[in-house]
């Protein structure tokens, strides 16, 4: 089951969590990298101050994810996955991750045995459909 969610759901969530996330990334021999960060809103992104390695993966290839961990046996995780570039007057070490997609995601046996995710997935945030050119 995938329902479209406006950006201000997936806002209200991070809220209740607070800022603390991981920031994954792919290396040059596409091994994964992952980092915890900090994250604030910044307009409809998300901004964070990141290291040498991981600011060089992001400017390479800028599909990257960011997980928010539960916080409690029977939560959600929140799996948001973005585009990164550069934040503008941040220098080269400051991420800028535009939310393409989100969901809200644990363990659990899937509601809907039809669905795309084989555990307990909620969208909270949906890519928008490609057009035709």
């Amino acid at each position: 089951m995938s329902v479209a969610v406006p950006l201000e759901k997936l806002r209200g969530v991070l809220a209740e969590r607070g800022g603390g996330a991981y920031l994954l990334t792919v290396g040059d021999d596409a091994s994964p990298h992952a980092v915890h960060v900090q994250v604030a809103w910044d307009g409809d992104a998300l901004v964070t101050e990141v290291g040498r390695r991981s600011a060089a993966n992001a400017a390479a290839r800028p599909s990257v994810s960011l997980l928010f961990p539960l916080r409690s046996a029977d939560d959600y995780s929140v799996i948001v996955d973005g585009t990164a570039a550069a934040a503008a007057g941040g220098g080269e070490r400051r991420l800028r991750v535009a939310p393409l997609r989100a969901v809200l995601h644990r363990p659990a046996a899937a509601p809907d045995p039809g669905a795309s995710c084989g555990a307990d997935c909620v969208p909270l945030l949906s890519p928008a459909p490609k057009s035709d050119r």
